[in-house]
């Protein structure tokens, strides 16, 4: 990475990956470190979604189901949306993808990251009491949870609003880069700006969390007549939190020393904060596969129903193809076998057969003569 900031601004950063990297080493592991990442995370948090839809559609519904099916969702966005983009961008080492997705790409993504730690903490307000079979039991008030989804996303989109409009596309040499320059005008509001932003979107929200929660499942252990069935999905969701908050220091706290105007962090550093965000999507779904009964169970079940209907298409291909209704079907059976059978039958108890079916026997051939004698007298 060769480049300096300008004098006219406060700061300088790389937007949507870091570029001019030079080697082809990180040129190669990048994009495959991150495409692993992007299918497994995928592929966890369809699972976990489709498991949360059969159990919506079977009844068995909840309020922390709905908020757990929201982080999946928006796990499933930053690993199909935003981590391609960098992927590309580690492996072009330049930025190909246009101004709109430069000035786009980390306001986006700031914003799912902002929505993930949000809706981690309305949790709290879905998980406020223990009783058994909590997770269970149907939406009570659905409303509140959609007008907190709401405000929870118009909130993620509007802070992170900087990001976007000081994002832009500069030449550098042949190749074009993706930065975002901060002017020396707005650095003193901005420096108050990127103080508040980090704090009241990510330290405030998961200490809250983790601190809610640790309470909670002490509260259970010590105090709840049956605290092994209460306290399992408080330990699930700070479990979550917890991973959450220590897989995104890295990435807010570089943010945060860049935009503050210190020296600039090591590269490494940066690329390893940006591998560890995209991670803790694809760990979200695990713990929930891992820890949580009901996501447990209902992967076992499709499991059984994917491969029980493997099991019973195998025996129909064995079958011969026929057409018709089923009593034809079975006529031909009886027909092929009665055939088979008259094949099988031997020439001499046939004709033995065949000459007990005569009842016109002559007299002298008939082998019982005195029943004949009988009926006549």
């Amino acid at each position: 990475m060769d480049i300096n900031r300008p004098a006219n601004v406060s700061f300088f950063d790389f937007v949507g990956g870091v570029q001019l990297l030079q080697g082809e080493d990180t040129r190669t592991a990048m994009p495959i470190i991150l495409i692993g990442i992007c299918v497994s995370g995928a592929v966890g948090n369809l699972l976990v979604l489709l498991i949360f839809i059969r159990d919506f559609r079977n009844g068995k519904g909840s309020e922390v189901k709905t908020l757990l099916a929201s982080l999946a969702s928006t796990d499933l966005v930053i690993l199909l949306l935003c981590a391609p983009v960098r992927a590309v961008t580690y492996y072009k080492q330049t930025w190909t993808l246009g101004s709109f997705v430069c000035s786009t790409t980390d306001w986006f993504q700031h914003s799912c990251v902002v929505a993930k730690t949000l809706i981690l903490a309305a949790t709290t307000r879905a998980k406020h009491t223990l009783v058994p079979s909590t997770a269970a039991r149907p939406l009570s008030s659905p409303t509140w949870i959609h007008g907190a989804l709401a405000f929870i996303w118009i909130v993620s989109m509007m802070f992170p609003i900087p990001q976007m409009l000081f994002a832009s596309l500069v030449q550098h040499g042949r190749d074009t880069i993706c930065v975002s320059e901060m002017p020396v005008c707005a650095s003193d509001f901005m420096s108050l700006f990127y103080k508040i932003y980090p704090t009241a979107t990510f330290v405030v929200p998961v200490i809250f969390t983790i601190a809610y929660y640790t309470k909670v499942l002490h509260t259970a252990v010590n105090h709840a007549p049956s605290p092994q069935h209460q306290s399992k999905v408080t330990l699930v969701l700070l479990c979550l939190s917890g991973a959450l908050g220590l897989m995104l220091l890295p990435e807010w706290g570089t943010f945060t020393w860049i935009r503050l105007g210190y020296n600039k962090p090591p590269v490494g550093l940066i690329i390893f904060a940006q591998v560890l965000l995209y991670a803790c999507s694809s760990l979200s779904p695990v713990i929930l596969m891992t820890m949580y009964d009901d996501v447990r169970q209902g992967l076992i079940t499709i499991w059984f129903i994917v491969t029980c209907r493997g099991s019973k298409q195998l025996p129909s291909n064995k079958l011969p193809k026929t057409e018709g209704n089923g009593a034809e079907i079975g006529a031909n059976a009886v027909a092929n076998a009665v055939s088979q059978e008259k094949e099988k039958t031997f020439p001499d108890v046939e004709h033995f057969w065949t000459g007990r079916r005569n009842t016109h026997v002559e007299e002298e051939q008939d082998p019982v003569p005195w029943e004949r004698e009988e009926k006549m007298l």
